[in-house]
């Protein structure tokens, strides 16, 4: 696997749950800020259905497609069963899971999604683009802030 470039995007699954989430849109605006950083959405939330089973089989085709899956941990609280299908799905496939903690609140993750998270991450660009990174593609990510200033 190289890194991730314009010709190589990352492959990622976002959880859902059928139906549209601030967190869920939130995830790709942060990345869309990422500098140099290309995805490919796997997810779709817009799938229509009201059968369980078909929900579930269109989950698996969306997080078999994916590199990595992305889990917001609010999502988790709200749909449980759905998540931790998905969270499943994602260890059968050996797919890495990447929990984004509850967003601007400074909350314990539930221990299912801590149990099963190959990484717990906050909102940040810089962290999520890098987590994927490292999950997704093994890529080393450490980075140094450069500051600049005078002397007087």
């Amino acid at each position: 696997m190289g890194s991730i470039s314009q010709h190589d995007p990352v492959r990622l699954f976002v959880s859902h749950a059928f139906e549209p989430s601030d967190d869920y849109h939130r995830v790709f605006e942060y990345l869309e800020s990422s500098h140099n950083f290309y995805y490919r959405n796997c997810s779709n939330p817009e799938f229509a259905t009201s059968s369980r089973e078909a929900m579930k089989e269109e989950l698996r085709k969306q997080i078999n497609l994916a590199e990595v899956v992305i889990v917001p941990a609010a999502l988790y609280v709200r749909h449980r069963e759905l998540i931790d299908f998905q969270l499943n799905c994602a260890k059968g496939l050996e797919k890495p899971v990447i929990v984004l903690e509850k967003f601007g609140v400074k909350e314990k993750v539930p221990v299912q999604l801590e149990a099963l998270g190959d990484e717990i991450i906050e909102w940040n660009e810089r962290s999520i683009a890098d987590a994927i990174r490292r999950q997704a593609r093994h890529e080393d990510t450490a980075r140094w802030d450069v500051i600049d200033f005078k002397l007087d």
